[in-house]
C-alpha cells in the first residue's frame, strides 16, 4: 500500500492502490523486493486493468440473476462484491476522495438533468420539509440515541447520525421502475434525494468546524443557509452560461463534453467558494435540463445526451456498489454487529419521526401525504456509497473514528441487504397504483404517437439543412404519417370508450388526468410571464392563477 495521502483522509484504513493525492493522480508501486523476473510490477496497471474486467463480467452477471431472482440489481451487486473480494488480483477499495469529486457530481448531474421543474414545483413543500428539517430531526435523533446507548462522545454520534441521514434512493427508484407508483411519490423520492445529500454534507461540515471553534446555534443556521444559498446562486450562473452554450451548438459530442465539464466544475467551484458544491450541480444540472436542453436543440441531440448520462449514473452505480461489497469485511463486521444494530435502530428511529411527525404537519399548508406513501418512504430509508464516502472522509483526530467507519460500513451493508430485499415486496403489497388494460393501451398508444411525431420534427430539420433529398423526405414522412394516423384513431376509439366507461363510475380510465395537468401548469407559466410583462393586472392574473391551482390539486393522484 502506498504511503500517499487524500487531504487529512488516512487512507491505510481502506485497501486502495489508486486515488487522488496532491499533486493528482497517484498510483501506489510496490517495493523492488515486489517485483517479478519481467521487472514489471505485478500490481501495476494491467492488474488493475484485469480486476476492471472482472467487476465488468460479474456486473453483468449479476443484472441478468437480478432480474431472474427478481432481485434489486444494488443489492445482487454488494453481494457479489462480498464474494469475489479473494478472486481480484489487485485489491480495490471505495476512496473517499474520488466518490465526492467524480462519482457524486456525475449521479447528482445525471438525476438533476432528468428531473423536471414543473413536477417539482407540485412537491416542493413536502421535499423541502425532509431535506431541511427532515435531515435536522434524523441527525439529532440518531445521535442521542447512538449518544447514551453506546457511550459514544458527542462529535462523533452528531458525525454517525448526519452520515446515516442520507438517503440513497438508487434502490427505490429502482423498485418504482418495475413496480407502477404515482408520479407524486416518485417525485417526492426523487427530490428529496436531489436535496438531501446538499444538506447532510453542509451539516456535516459544520459539525466538523465546530471542533475547531465554537459556533452558536445562531452562527450555524447562518452559515448553513449561505453555504446552500451560494451553493444555488454558482449552479444558476453556470447552468445559465451552459444553456447559452447549448443554443449556440447543435454537436451532441460537444454537449456532451460541456456538460460533463459543467457537471464537475459546478461541484469544484463551489467547494472553491467555500459554498456547497452539490447543491451548485444540483441546481445546474436542473437548468440543463429544464432551459439548456430546449426546443432549440434537436431530438437526436436530447436523445443522444441523456443517453450518455444514464449510461454514466448506471456505470457508476454499478461500480461505487460491487466496492461497498469488496471493501466491506465480514469478521469486522459480525464484531461491531452490537454497535451496528443500535446504529440502525437509531437512524430508523429519525427516520419515523421525520416522515410521519413532520409529514402529518403537512395538512395545515399543503395536501396531505397519504399514510401507505409513507411507509414507502420510512422503509426507502436505504443507505449506499455517500455515507461510506463521509464516513472514511472523518478526520484523524476525532475520537473513536476507525469504530465509526466499521459501524457506518455494517450499517450499509444491512440496509442495502434487509430494506432493499423488503422494498420491492412492500410496494407491491400495498398497490399504491393500480393501472386498468385500458390506461395501459392508451400510455402505449401516446408512447407510438410521440416518437412518430418526434421523428417528423427531425425529418423536418434534416430537410431543410440539406442532410436528405426532398424525395427521401416525403418517403419517410409518409410512413410516419401512417403510424400517426392509426395511433390516433385507436386513441380516439378508446376515448369514445372512456366517455362511456366516466358515466358508469370510473375515474380517468385512460389516464388524462396527467395531460389536463400538464396543460394546466402551461396555463400558469402564461400567466405569469403575462404579469411580469405587464400585459394584464395582478388582480386579474390572481383570481385566475387561484381557479388553477383548485383544478390541479383536484387532479392530484392519492
Amino acid at each position: 500500500m502506498g504511503n500517499w495521502i487524500i487531504g487529512s483522509i488516512d487512507l491505510s484504513l481502506f485497501r486502495l492502490g489508486i486515488g487522488f493525492g496532491r499533486d493528482g493522480i497517484m498510483l501506489s508501486i510496490p517495493s523492488a523486493e515486489g517485483l517479478p523476473a519481467s521487472g514489471l510490477p505485478e500490481s501495476g496497471i494491467a492488474a488493475y486493468v484485469v480486476s476492471g474486467i472482472i467487476l465488468l463480467l460479474v456486473a453483468t452477471l449479476v443484472a441478468l440473476l437480478s432480474r431472474r431472482l427478481n432481485m434489486p440489481y444494488v443489492t445482487g451487486l454488494v453481494l457479489a462484491g462480498l464474494a469475489i473480494t479473494d478472486f481480484l488480483p489487485r485489491t480495490i477499495g471505495l476512496d473517499s476522495s474520488l466518490i465526492l469529486n467524480l462519482f457524486l457530481p456525475i449521479l447528482l448531474f445525471e438525476a438533476a438533468i432528468n428531473t423536471d421543474i414543473s413536477r417539482l414545483r407540485s412537491t416542493v413543500k413536502p421535499i423541502a420539509l425532509l431535506a431541511g428539517p427532515g435531515v435536522l430531526l434524523s441527525t439529532t435523533v440518531t445521535a442521542v440515541i447512538f449518544k447514551y446507548g453506546s457511550g459514544l462522545d458527542w462529535i462523533p454520534a452528531l458525525l454517525l447520525g448526519t452520515i446515516l441521514a442520507i438517503t440513497d434512493t438508487v434502490s427505490v427508484i429502482a423498485v418504482f421502475k418495475e413496480v407502477a407508483v404515482p408520479s407524486r411519490l416518485s417525485t417526492i423520492v426523487e427530490g428529496e434525494s436531489l436535496f438531501n445529500d446538499g444538506v447532510a454534507l453542509v451539516l456535516f461540515n459544520l459539525i466538523l468546524l465546530s471542533q475547531t471553534r465554537s459556533i452558536s446555534l445562531a452562527t450555524g443556521v447562518q452559515e448553513l443557509l449561505v453555504v446552500i444559498l451560494g451553493g444555488t446562486l454558482v449552479g444558476l450562473v453556470l447552468g445559465y452560461l451552459s444553456a447559452e452554450l447549448f443554443a449556440r451548438s447543435d454537436d451532441s459530442l460537444s454537449s456532451i463534453l460541456l456538460t460533463v465539464a459543467l457537471a464537475l466544475g459546478a461541484f469544484q467551484a463551489g467547494q472553491w467558494l467555500g459554498v456547497s458544491g452539490v447543491v451548485a450541480v444540483v441546481v445546474a444540472g436542473l437548468m440543463v435540463g429544464n432551459v439548456g436542453l430546449s426546443r432549440r436543440v434537436s431530438a437526436s441531440n436530447r436523445v443522444t445526451l441523456y443517453s450518455f448520462w444514464e449510461y454514466a449514473g448506471f456505470g457508476v452505480n454499478t461500480f461505487i456498489f460491487l466496492l461497498i461489497g469488496v471493501e466491506l469485511e465480514p469478521t469486522q463486521l459480525w464484531n461491531t454487529l452490537p454497535a451496528v444494530l443500535l446504529a440502525i435502530f437509531a437512524y430508523q428511529m429519525g427516520r419515523l419521526l421525520s416522515i410521519y411527525g413532520l409529514l402529518a404537519l403537512l395538512r395545515w399548508f399543503d395536501r396531505p401525504i397519504p399514510l401507505r406513501w409513507q411507509h414507502v418512504l420510512f422503509l426507502g430509508n436505504i443507505k449506499g456509497s455517500l455515507s461510506m464516502a463521509l464516513a472514511l472522509s472523518v478526520p484523524l483526530g476525532v475520537a473513536g473514528r476507525s469504530s465509526l467507519i466499521a459501524i457506518v460500513f455494517g450499517a450499509v451493508l444491512l440496509s442495502l441487504v434487509v430494506q432493499g430485499l423488503s422494498l420491492p415486496w412492500l410496494v407491491k403489497r400495498l398497490r399504491l397504483a393500480a393501472i386498468s388494460p385500458a390506461k395501459q393501451e392508451t400510455e402505449a398508444l401516446r408512447a407510438q404517437l410521440i416518437a412518430a411525431k418526434a421523428a417528423q420534427e427531425e425529418l423536418e430539420t434534416l430537410l431543410k439543412t440539406g442532410v436528405i433529398p426532398k424525395s427521401i423526405y416525403e418517403e419517410m414522412r409518409s410512413m410516419y404519417q401512417v403510424q400517426i394516423a392509426k395511433a390516433e384513431k385507436a386513441l380516439r376509439d378508446l376515448y369514445d370508450r372512456w366517455s362511456t366507461e366516466v358515466l358508469t363510475g370510473q375515474r380517468d380510465p385512460v389516464g388524462l388526468d396527467g395531460i389536463r395537468k400538464q396543460l394546466l401548469l402551461v396555463e400558469k407559466r402564461s400567466l405569469t410571464e403575462a404579469l411580469r410583462r405587464g400585459i394584464v393586472s395582478e388582480q386579474a392574473v390572481k383570481d385566475r392563477l387561484q381557479q388553477i391551482d383548485e383544478k390541479i390539486l383536484a387532479l392530484e393522484e392519492d
